[in-house]
């Protein structure tokens, strides 16, 4: 028999088939079982089984000993069968070890796509180099950039000046225990990167945008306006708040002309725009998730990425725009993509793209691209690595299996793109290993490289927002209020007045009104009682990977 941890109850296993192409890569495949009680189904499950609990002639309908099955729907299953744990599987163990040889174990690795409509899909791995640790240059130039001497650098950091000295002169190790004296001389430079989602597209292939608000995103439906749409190939709209932050986009039921019923067809996507994520941020904190774990609640719901942005955020002015735009212009750069484009100038603020889809990296100026919205933020400026399909996916398969994502991230902007602080010689890009051969043995922009060092031990974040009208007030406030306060001295104000309490709100405005006034966005099933959250007293930012958030809420899990 089969025991459901869950609900301690005994059940007939059925093998449904797997989740998988070839048991022959995992020691831990998944598999569809159907569990039966007194010869009736009683539920189908996907569960995670040790490889040696299916035999080779193993079939469809077949009867299946699992022993106990753990877990939960959120959190997936595991059977857990202590004859199979105890099997021999020196099989494995050596496909294991062929496998990290054919992976170059060390660095990582990803498809390489097809670059251009000539070339054949090439699915040999490619490279990705680890990001260089600190150097004397950095600790030099991070010094230069706090416009200190050494001696009041070793002062304030409880070090030697003949320490300072050696340890910029690269004459000794830079370790954690001296790293962690600078940060604790200077917070703002621990903190002078951080990593976030800043746009996230999923699409579900079988099911309806109602299901993937209610079942995936937990979301409460009524704060959402259901509208007409010719986007995307879709028919149908649902935008959180009336906005297009947050909307699901799927298909409006339409009328079979035979039967006269109503046909709904299937396939939507979810899209979380930059202010999108933000405001998502604070339905998972409601639900006690990480982004991790909703990612995983989406994949069971076979959800496939079409689109994610990770962005880092450069709190600290470590990067100087003009600097990145004449290099870019002086050509002093190296990308693994020819394909750039320069927009914006220095009193706008400035952007450089790298690359095509399905990947592009795109730096900005985040602050002034803000003050042109009204708006303000503490970040100076921004580095977006934007993923479509494939590539998207790619990255979260590492994630999920190494957990790893910032040192990923770091691994993969040193990889693609690289500044130096000389001019590159054409004819030398000619050729292979170009990057080894050649790039590398010119000198980087100090900047740059700094950059990707500090990259490798930024934190990943999440910055929680309620939806609000700070837009429309800000708006207000710079261009409506000086008109207001000439009607009101020529006599006009009670007029305006008037005019307020007739207005008509549009179907959106009313939504935004709503999701305005509403404490919890989401369905949320973790407790939110005083003392466990407190939104009035909530962190600005919060740590994804101590997942601090989830000690302050009782969770179903």
């Amino acid at each position: 028999m089969t025991v459901l941890a869950e609900t301690n109850q005994f059940y007939s296993a059925t093998y449904l088939g797997t989740t998988q192409h070839s048991l022959a890569y995992t020691n831990a495949p998944l598999i569809k079982v159907g569990l039966s009680l007194h010869g009736e189904l009683q539920a189908v499950k996907t569960i995670k089984v040790n490889g040696n609990q299916l035999s080779n002639n193993l079939k469809l309908g077949d009867f299946i000993e699992l022993g106990i099955i753990k877990g939960d729907e959120l959190n997936g299953y595991t059977a857990i069968s202590i004859d199979a744990t105890q099997g021999d599987d020196n099989n494995y163990r050596k496909l294991f070890t062929d496998l990290e040889s054919l992976k170059n174990v060390g660095k990582y690795q990803l498809l390489k796509l097809v670059t251009n409509k000539n070339e054949k899909e090439d699915n040999e791995m490619e490279d990705f180099n680890k990001a260089p640790n600190l150097n004397g240059e950095h600790l030099k130039l991070i010094r230069n950039m706090l416009g200190l001497k050494i001696v009041e650098l070793a002062e304030k950091t409880g070090l030697s000046k003949s320490t300072v000295a050696r340890l910029e002169n690269d004459e000794q190790n830079i370790t954690n225990e001296i790293l962690g004296k600078y940060f604790n001389a200077y917070p703002d430079l621990k903190n002078a990167l951080d990593l976030q989602f800043d746009w996230v597209t999923i699409t579900f292939s079988d099911m309806t945008g109602e299901q993937v608000i209610n079942d995936v995103m937990r979301l409460k439906s009524e704060l959402f306006l259901e509208r007409s749409t010719t986007q995307n190939f879709y028919t149908r709209e649902f935008a959180f708040a009336g906005e297009k932050n947050i909307y699901v986009q799927d298909f409006e039921p339409t009328k079979d002309v035979g039967t006269n019923q109503e046909v709904q067809k299937i396939g939507a996507t979810m899209y979380l725009t930059g202010q999108g994520t933000r405001l998502f941020e604070k339905a998972l904190l409601e639900q006690g998730l990480t982004w991790k774990k909703f990612f995983v609640q989406a994949k069971r719901f076979k959800g496939t990425f079409s689109r994610l942005d990770i962005a880092i955020n450069d709190n600290w002015s470590l990067l100087d725009m003009d600097e990145i735009i004449e290099a870019t212009q002086q050509n002093r750069f190296w990308s693994k993509s020819r394909s750039f484009a320069i927009h914006g100038n220095n009193q706008d603020g400035w952007t450089a793209n790298f690359g095509k889809s399905p990947f592009v990296i795109r730096i900005y100026d985040k602050q002034k691209e803000q003050e042109q919205k009204g708006l303000e933020t503490s970040i100076k400026n921004r580095v977006e690595l934007e993923l479509h399909a494939d590539r998207a996916e790619q990255v979260i398969s590492e994630w999920f299996e190494n957990d790893n994502l910032v040192e990923y991230t770091a691994s993969i902007l040193y990889t693609y793109l690289w500044f130096v602080d000389e001019p590159i010689d054409d004819e030398e890009l000619k050729g292979t290993h170009v990057r080894e051969r050649y790039i590398d043995t010119l000198k980087p922009m100090p900047a740059w490289s700094l950059f990707t060092s500090l990259g490798q031990s930024m934190k990943f974040v999440r910055e929680p927002k309620e939806q609000s009208v700070d837009s429309i007030l800000s708006w207000i406030m710079k261009y409506v209020v000086p008109s207001l306060e000439v009607l009101k001295k020529t006599g006009h104000w009670h007029e305006v007045i008037e005019a307020m309490d007739k207005a008509n709100l549009s179907p959106e405005q009313e939504k935004l009104i709503k999701a305005n006034l509403v404490n919890a966005i989401s369905n949320s099933k973790a407790n939110l009682e005083h003392g466990n959250l407190n939104f009035d007293k909530a962190k600005r930012k919060y740590a994804e990977e101590t997942a601090e958030f989830e000690k302050k809420a009782n969770l179903p899990f």
